[in-house]
């Protein structure tokens, strides 16, 4: 990998996510050689994936080049590269471009989509996990519409129907980002289509929407998607898809082309470790965010499954978690490295929000709750100084302003036609 030979102790972080960076950031110029591995050459601010899905944002100003991010940081090295194995024994990474040695493992390889067994869906649905399924996502949207223009009137239904499967945060943004498109974008890009045939369809196996959130939030989301024209369907539990037609377990038949899944996650783990320390696809870790079983392995955020006498389930898998668990752990490398005994982490819950379009958001901070404009607001205000650069936040920020006072969105682009 010609990575240069170092008189200091050399931490190993795989995955440039929100936990990756703290933990690299946080080690800026201390006593450590840093070296990042990603199969991505940028970070991607996640939460807002599902703009790009729906044309509100276009990919590079949600994304941002891990070296410009450290490009002022001394003995910091970023390769990119797939990870294959790790040999605790031997301290060795494998990837897909050579070995590389260790003193420190940090793994924070997140998350990926959970399809709970059923590989129809798999196959089949489409995902938002990264900037290349949100541009799939996208491109497949919009070729609906256009093959809707050469459709039927009864093959258009199936074109123009979008259920999206989980009503947590993710599922609820992007309901509501669809159906502002519907209300108000649609219909002057497709005059000979009659857009009002086009349904949202959200469905949760719960009885209600953002169950994580408190009750006032989770009803008040539900009149915000029912509101904006969304059918919310709740006690649904998903059969199979087979690109065509979405069966549910109780025998019903819901035609579609698009099944947008965001129901679950499961760890990204690597190859190298026993299953006995591994819990729900999440790595069993102390609070010190060690590995169990191993003496400097350690992971953060989503991969990590860590419990305190606050989080007996564990800790949620959302990113204040991976920023608080990279900024502890960067801290307490560094009183290792000076003798000291490493301190037990305790995670403090700033609270959660979400959108549901223009104007309507819902906010839990602590005993303090709050819907509407206000809340639509500062889950702007919040996202807007979570982006990683200057730019990106400026061109967000720009984008944000224009959409809300136009109702448009300038990047209905089929950039790359997306073929199953």
């Amino acid at each position: 990998m010609n990575i240069p030979e170092s008189e200091f102790k050399r931490v190993l972080i795989i995955g440039g996510g929100f936990g990756g960076l703290h933990i690299a950031k946080g080690l800026k110029n201390k006593n450590f050689q840093v070296v990042m591995l990603d199969k991505n050459n940028y970070h991607t601010f996640q939460p807002l994936l599902y703009q790009v899905a729906t044309s509100g944002l276009e990919p590079d100003s949600i994304a941002y080049p891990i070296r410009k991010i450290f490009k002022s940081q001394q003995r910091f090295h970023f390769r990119m590269a797939n990870v294959q194995r790790i040999d605790t024994a031997e301290n060795v990474v494998n990837t897909d471009i050579g070995d590389i040695s260790y003193d420190y493992l940090v793994i924070a390889t997140g998350t990926t989509t959970n399809f709970f067994g059923m590989k129809g869906v798999e196959k089949y649905a489409m995902t938002m996990k990264s900037v290349s399924e949100a541009l799939d996502l996208r491109s497949l949207i919009l070729q609906n519409f256009e093959k809707a223009l050469l459709a039927t009137e009864e093959e258009q239904e199936s074109y123009m129907n979008f259920p999206i499967v989980g009503a947590g945060p993710t599922g609820v943004e992007l309901a509501g980002a669809l159906a502002e498109l519907k209300n108000h974008i649609l219909p002057a890009d497709y005059p000979d289509l009659n857009i009002q045939r086009m349904k949202i369809q959200v469905i949760e196996m719960q009885d209600e929407v953002l169950k994580p959130m408190s009750e006032k939030a989770s009803k008040k989301a539900l009149n915000y998607l029912q509101e904006l024209g969304v059918d919310v369907m709740l006690n649904k539990s998903v059969a199979s898809f087979d690109g065509n037609k979405l069966t549910f377990q109780s025998g019903e038949v819901l035609e579609s082309k698009t099944l947008i899944w965001a129901a679950g996650v499961k760890g990204n783990i690597i190859d190298g470790f026993p299953e006995s320390i591994i819990d729900k696809g999440r790595y069993m870790v102390d609070r010190t965010s060690k590995v169990r079983g191993t003496e400097n392995v350690y992971a953060i955020g989503d991969i990590a499954h860590m419990t305190t006498p606050l989080f007996e389930s564990g800790m949620p898998q959302v990113a204040p978690v991976a920023n608080q668990q990279g900024d502890f752990l960067a801290k307490n490398l560094i009183r290792i490295s000076n003798g000291q005994e490493p301190k037990l982490f305790e995670y403090f819950d700033k609270g959660s929000m979400a959108t549901i379009g223009r104007n309507r958001a819902v906010v839990d901070m602590g005993k303090i709750k709050f819907q509407g404009t206000l809340a639509w607001f500062v889950w702007m205000f919040v996202h807007l100084i979570s982006l990683v650069g200057f730019r990106n936040r400026v061109v967000t920020f720009f984008n944000w302003s224009y959409n809300y006072f136009s109702f448009d969105r300038g990047a209905r682009l089929i950039i790359r036609k997306f073929h199953r």
